[in-house]
This record gives structure tokens, sequence and C-alpha cells, in this order.
């Protein structure tokens, strides 16, 4: 059996969702190996001068932990 931790992550994009996730994933990655899914919970986007500024989400990461 294994075992699944799931961490909570903020992130966002100047460009789009898709690229939040992107973001959320590539930080993630930096520290923490296997990730099996990115699960959305929220998003929400800041507007600027009536246009649209930054994308940004919460999601939860989760990533097998390796046990010996």
């Amino acid at each position: 059996m294994s075992i699944v931790k799931v961490i909570e992550v903020i992130a966002s994009s100047e460009k789009s969702f898709d690229d939040a996730i992107q973001n959320a994933v590539k930080e993630v990655s930096k520290t923490v190996h296997n990730i099996d899914s990115v699960y959305i919970k929220d998003l929400k986007v800041h507007v600027k001068d009536g246009k649209l500024s930054t994308y940004g989400l919460i999601c939860k990461v989760s990533f097998r932990v390796d046990h010996h």
C-alpha cells in the first residue's frame, strides 16, 4: 500500500489559469517528487483598469510518499 500526501498551494499567473497550474506544479516539483494529481479548489482573477490582470488559484497537490 502506498501513502499519499496532499498539500494545499496558492499559485498565480499573468497569462492564464493553465499557466498558473503549470507554475504550481513547477514550484512544488522542486521539493516534492512523485506528484500524482492536482485538484483545483478555487479560482479567482484580479482586475486592473477593467481588464483581467492576474489569474490565481488554490489547488491541492497529491503525491506518493516513498517508503523503504
